[in-house]
């Protein structure tokens, strides 16, 4: 593989080395082998299906709500958060009040992602853009993240180790930090011949590479993605989130990254267009499960008596947006009073939409809508 030239460590006057990355992109450009060109046709196809089968689905807003919730978990739990996907909805519908405080972590992820969703409808993908996620990501969040939201460093940084003459990578001094990102921005707003994953996966690996914020770099790096390749058209809706797996192989997202710094650009690449195509080959399985089961419970409700049936059908495609619920929950979305709340309950728990949560309590009881939430995510129970 041949490399390409990312930049260097040169020595700083305070007695460490840093990485100052060379005028970029590459005056050479990037070159990759017939290898990654017929990856990158088989993601891109894959993202093309993937794309058309989203849209068949009448509930896509609710279908993004929960991979929103399962990217937010995963690139928390990338960065060291124990919490899970689970731990959020409960956070987010009230429904418990044991969850563990690094919940808080994956909440703001998945407002960042949200507020970002509707800001690039009509804001362009520019440096402002990325202080504004990252300012709605940190802004509020736990004591341990940084004070400076929203805000590029001013100051060194480094990754690992205890100080920068010890540390694993040391980032672009402030200065050359500056002059890094604004060639970052000219390169993801420049058309080129470079094909748009290929570019969503350089452009990541840049990123974290400059590592511009004292905290969230990974989480705010991980939404570029994302964004980019919608901006891009690549989809019609943000569906693609590298998160999981990047978390499913972590070693090797480190490790590939630390490649790309030394010029190893294509190992990166390769890497990255393996995650496209195995997240979009999942995200269509997800799409045809839930559909496969929004089938099996709508007959469910339909062998309901008529009465019982209108109040079901009121309540199950609201389960697609937040599938832990408690009567509260329900008298919000029906209007009915708590005894008649609680009556649609029990009809789900018997045709076996939804499950108790914990038998044992009698109190403040919550329920969840089981075989959706497995199809997300099967190791976050």
């Amino acid at each position: 593989m041949q490399k390409v030239k990312i930049g260097e460590l040169q020595q700083q006057k305070e007695g460490f080395k840093a990485f100052i990355p060379v005028p970029f992109p590459p005056k050479d450009g990037f070159r990759f082998s017939s290898v990654i060109a017929r990856k990158n046709d088989s993601a891109a196809h894959m993202l093309g299906k993937l794309d058309g089968i989203t849209q068949l689905l009448p509930d896509m807003d609710f279908f993004l709500f929960m991979y929103i919730r399962k990217d937010a978990a995963s690139s928390s739990r990338i960065e060291g958060t124990k919490a899970t996907m689970i731990d959020a909805i409960e956070a987010e519908a009230k429904v418990d009040s044991d969850i563990p405080d690094d919940v808080d972590d994956i909440l703001h992820y998945i407002k960042a992602l949200n507020y970002g969703l509707k800001r690039l409808e009509s804001f362009p993908f520019v440096l402002r853009f990325l202080c504004e996620l990252h300012r709605e990501l940190i802004t509020g969040a736990r004591a341990t993240h940084s004070s400076a939201p929203g805000e590029f460093r001013k100051s060194q940084n480094w990754i690992g180790g205890t100080r920068p003459d010890n540390a694993h990578f040391v980032p672009p001094p402030v200065t050359e930090m500056h002059q890094a990102l604004s060639n970052l921005e000219n390169f993801i707003n420049t058309e080129d011949n470079i094909l748009p994953l290929i570019k969503a996966g350089i452009a990541h690996a840049q990123f974290e590479t400059i590592h511009p914020f004292l905290d969230g770099n990974g989480r705010t790096g991980r939404m570029l993605i994302t964004f980019y390749l919608w901006k891009e058209g690549l989809l019609e809706r943000p569906v693609l989130f590298l998160s999981s797996y990047f978390k499913k192989h972590q070693k090797v997202y480190y490790d590939r990254l630390d490649k790309y710094h030394d010029g190893g650009v294509e190992a990166w690449i390769d890497f990255f267009l393996d995650g496209v195509e195995e997240i979009a080959r999942e995200a269509i399985d997800t799409v045809l499960a839930i559909t496969k089961l929004r089938e099996v419970d709508t007959m469910k409700i339909q062998s309901l008596s008529k009465r019982a049936s209108e109040s079901a059908v009121l309540v199950l495609p609201q389960l697609y947006k937040m599938p832990i619920v408690n009567v509260v929950k329900i008298q919000e979305w029906t209007g009915f009073t708590r005894a008649g709340s609680q009556n649609v309950i029990n009809r789900f728990i018997e045709i076996g939409i939804l499950h108790d949560r914990n038998p044992q309590k009698t109190y403040d009881k919550s329920y969840i809508y089981r075989k959706y939430v497995d199809i997300f995510s099967e190791d976050q129970k």
